[in-house]
């Protein structure tokens, strides 16, 4: 983790601690009324918090661990925590807070008493169970049942993480119900959703996308196959489908301090067009581009940029500096992740969907063609980076194994974890290295040359403001947890 984080992290560490009997409650809540918020004076505030903190904090952890970014170390010393895997109960405890924090206020939706609300408690149900499955994937059993009791309940039980999955689910499809019967005279969130803007069929399909997310997620646990494939028929027989297009978040960025989107305010330049330090000393590993590269991959050319005078290159995560008075140039990110001060925040790409249904059909959860649904993850990958639907076709028309599907024959979930592991570089890397440890794909990631231990990473830790404020209920952990104890679905 950077040393300019560490110093910040001690100056917020005792307000989590002032409050830390109140990580489970809302932030946003008006004390003379807290349950007659309004939910759309909440909506795009809690939809927009959420996606901060997937954007920039989740997805640099994520990408450090599936080896996509690493350290210049010619121009800073920096994420050193991050390559040497130091994981412990200070390392991204913001993680555990903000997602609680964002929760709470999804929940004040939720819960509200006010009449006409049906769309907007749907959006809530659904976005309650987008977050709380990264927090089991992230920490496996959490707070679930009492974790949104606000004042009743202050040192909440830990439930176990197959438990709430499977509770998901039924919230998922509870928020599938209440849009669906909403009445005519439901109130419209369109002017306060800056997600889907208040399409309600988006919505179901959205839900629906989280569900199957879920379901694979669980695919390798031989005593859920049949429970998988009982919800698979469900959704088939709810007959909404899934998302074709990206699911993003954009409040109205503009070009302004504080008020743009926070990955291009963190990684990107400045208003005056200036590197920001992220921009300066994250680079790309040597691995990821040379395999684009050898693979003729054009969304190297996106996801990275060219070295003055043309050309990719990468560093290897933990490489030296070469002690040189040159400056030896190394690629950044690219401006097909980079855009502009306005761009949208990434929630679930339609890539991931499409690759998602595709291992569903392999798995034979649900019909289809499994090579039309990986091609379109692949096109729609492109399309996202600013490239062409030509383009995708010429890069899987190869006969090559893990990108064209009949030379990925008897590897096809193999080819399917590599183009996720590519399509989500640099935009989701949380649901990278949380795919990566489900499914061990792609293989041949290197680790970290100064990693302290011989093996990734494949949890976080639950953070000290727990073991401060809910000590009897907080299982106990050694920093061993972290590359030893698997998350329920990955026994």
């Amino acid at each position: 983790m950077k040393n300019i984080f560490k110093k910040s992290a001690l100056l917020i560490a005792p307000f989590f601690l002032l409050f830390s009997c109140s990580d489970y409650l809302d932030i946003n809540e008006d004390p003379n009324n807290p349950t007659n918020v309004k939910p759309e004076l909440l909506l795009a505030s809690s939809q927009n918090s959420g996606a901060q903190r997937l954007n920039v904090r989740m997805n640099q952890v994520g990408n450090f661990m599936v080896y996509n970014w690493s350290n210049n170390i010619e121009e800073f010393i920096a994420y050193q925590d991050e390559m040497q895997y130091i994981v412990n109960s200070t390392f991204y405890n913001d993680v555990w807070d903000n997602l609680y924090l964002t929760i709470s206020n999804f929940n004040q939706i939720d819960q509200t008493t006010l009449e006409g609300y049906d769309n907007y408690r749907g959006i809530a149900k659904i976005m309650k169970a987008f977050y709380f499955q990264y927090l089991v994937d992230l920490y496996g059993d959490i707070p679930y049942t009492e974790a949104l009791q606000r004042d009743k309940e202050l040192t909440p039980v830990y439930d176990d993480a197959e438990f709430v999955y499977d509770d998901l689910i039924v919230q998922l499809d509870a928020a599938i119900d209440l849009i669906k019967n909403a009445p005519s005279d439901a109130l419209s969130p369109e002017d306060n959703d800056i997600m889907l803007h208040g399409d309600m069929d988006e919505w179901v399909k959205f839900a629906n996308t989280i569900k199957m997310r879920i379901l694979i997620r669980q695919s390798g646990m031989p005593s859920k196959q049949a429970y998988i494939a009982d919800k698979f028929q469900d959704i088939i027989e709810e007959g909404s489908g899934f998302i074709t297009e990206n699911v993003t978040s954009n409040p109205g960025y503009i070009t302004s301090t504080g008020k743009m989107n926070p990955f291009f305010e963190t990684y990107g330049t400045t208003l005056s067009g200036s590197p920001t330090s992220d921009n300066r000393s994250l680079k790309g590993t040597k691995y990821t581009i040379d395999y684009l590269s050898n693979t003729n991959d054009t969304r190297l050319e996106k996801i990275y940029a060219p070295i003055p005078g043309g050309g990719f290159a990468g560093i290897n995560q933990g490489a030296p500096d070469e002690q040189g008075t040159v400056v030896v140039p190394f690629s950044g990110l690219g401006n097909g992740v980079l855009k502009n001060f306005t761009q949208d925040a990434y929630i679930l790409t339609a890539a991931e969907s499409y690759l998602l249904q595709a291992e569903a059909v392999v798995k034979g959860y649900m019909p289809g063609t499994a090579q039309t649904l990986y091609e379109s993850g692949i096109q729609a990958s492109y399309e996202t980076l600013g490239l062409t639907a030509a383009q995708a076709t010429t890069y899987y028309s190869q006969s090559t194994n893990l990108i064209g599907w009949t030379a990925s024959a008897g590897n096809e979930l193999e080819a399917i974890g590599t183009q996720k592991w590519i399509a989500l570089n640099s935009i989701n890397g949380i649901e990278s290295w949380i795919e990566y440890t489900r499914t061990g794909f792609p293989s041949g990631i290197p680790l970290s040359l100064i990693a302290s231990r011989p093996q990734r990473p494949i949890r976080l830790m639950y953070p000290n403001s727990e073991y401060v404020a809910n000590s009897a209920n907080v299982p106990n952990q050694t920093t061993d947890d972290a590359f030893t104890s698997p998350i329920f679905w990955d026994n």
